[in-house]
């Protein structure tokens, strides 16, 4: 499953950058992601957990992450498997930052592949809707971190810099709520509905 996106943030190129290569940054501002460290083969380990209604999935996986300075692009190939509910995930993910003024847009291609339990969520197209509900958490998580970042400066509050940002406690919290649960209700009725379309149609 390919997935295309596009999305802007509202802080200079430069300093997108800068946190882009900070994997547990990054990490810290995707909602329901964990960072767990780097092996010494320099691949960064970590866990995503998501939850909707009665299905709950907690995947422990590895990336490795390759950046491009010139081109200010990220490219990023992970695996991961969800161990209790048999689920297993791999991504390719190319990352192209792109400056415009005194902000930053970012284009995203996703390659996705999907088995096990989570597998029926990619086929009622429920993943991209999803992904698109989880973008904008990012942005809104990443932006707060970069002003965070700009604000502890060396002569700041120590106190203040040692406390992790509000976006990455919020972010640690699983994927859920009523946002996915109600983007889960519309990807399920939509396929009956194709279905139910489809029978209708028959003679």
């Amino acid at each position: 499953m390919k997935l295309h996106q596009e999305f802007t943030i509202a802080h200079p190129l430069d300093e997108v950058w800068r946190f882009f290569r900070d994997v547990p940054r990054v990490a810290g501002c995707l909602p329901g992601a964990e960072y767990v460290g780097a092996n010494e083969d320099g691949r960064h380990l970590g866990k995503v957990s998501a939850r909707v209604g009665p299905f709950q999935a907690s995947f422990e996986g590895e990336a490795t992450v390759h950046y491009d300075d010139e081109k200010k692009s990220v490219a990023l190939e992970g695996k991961g498997v969800d161990r209790k509910g048999a689920s297993r995930g791999k991504m390719s993910m190319n990352c192209l930052l792109l400056p415009s003024g005194d902000l930053t847009g970012v284009v995203v291609d996703s390659d996705i592949q999907l088995s096990g339990t989570i597998a029926q969520f990619g086929r009622t197209g429920l993943i991209s809707e999803v992904a698109n509900a989880l973008v904008a958490d990012f942005v809104g998580n990443a932006e707060a971190e970069l002003g965070s970042m700009r604000s502890t400066t060396p002569g700041a509050d120590r106190d203040v810099a040692a406390k992790p940002s509000a976006a990455n406690a919020s972010a640690r919290r699983a994927i859920g709520g009523f946002a996915l649960l109600r983007l889960l209700i519309k990807g399920l009725f939509r396929s009956w509905s194709r279905r139910s379309d489809g029978k209708a149609g028959r003679p």
